[in-house]
């Protein structure tokens, strides 16, 4: 089987966690979901520094998804001085064309989704502030950012042709 990996990108509140639910639903059973926040805080319960144990467990998981699950998505801030060597080794891995993603919004339009989530108690603007990370592209091909102007449904809608192109590709080359 040749996976797909998906990889969505992005600070805080940006709506990445949103997409990748919605996209695993579309894809259905067996697609897997590394939420970068399930790894390092429910199961490590480890700070988000350099080196931190969910860094290697996020890349094993992905790895365990090549040929066995169609579609892989990894999801989270993933900062590109943390993440971003261990995410460009997976991309190697896989080998196949990958469809990355990154969440490009303003502070302000963050702070706005970061309003509507059910987490919003939990921590506020300044904290937003402090993790805030702009312009945090991988550099790898085929790279996409994604906008504030785009809505949840245009989002999903262009991944998945996305990846149905991808798929494409894929057979054409066997």
């Amino acid at each position: 089987m040749n996976s797909i990996l998906i990889i969505l990108r992005g600070n805080s509140g940006s709506g990445k966690s949103t997409i990748a639910k919605g996209l695993q639903h579309h894809f259905g059973n067996g697609t897997l979901l590394i939420d970068q926040d399930i790894v390092r805080r429910n199961m490590l319960s480890v700070k988000d520094r350099p080196n931190n144990l969910s860094i290697e467990l996020i890349r094993q998981i992905a790895l365990y998804g090549k040929g066995r699950c169609e579609v892989v998505i990894v999801e989270g801030i993933l900062n590109s001085l943390k993440y971003g060597e261990m995410l460009k080794e997976v991309i190697q891995e896989y080998g196949n064309p990958v469809a990355v993603y990154y969440f490009d919004l303003p502070f302000e339009e963050t702070v706005k989704r970061h309003e509507t989530r059910a987490k919003r108690n939990r921590f506020g603007e300044d904290s937003l502030k402090q993790w805030w990370n702009p312009k945090d592209f991988l550099h790898v091909e085929g790279e996409k950012a994604i906008t504030a102007l785009m809505t949840e449904e245009q989002i999903v809608q262009m991944i998945i042709q996305d990846v149905e192109q991808l798929k494409k590709e894929i057979h054409a080359t066997r």
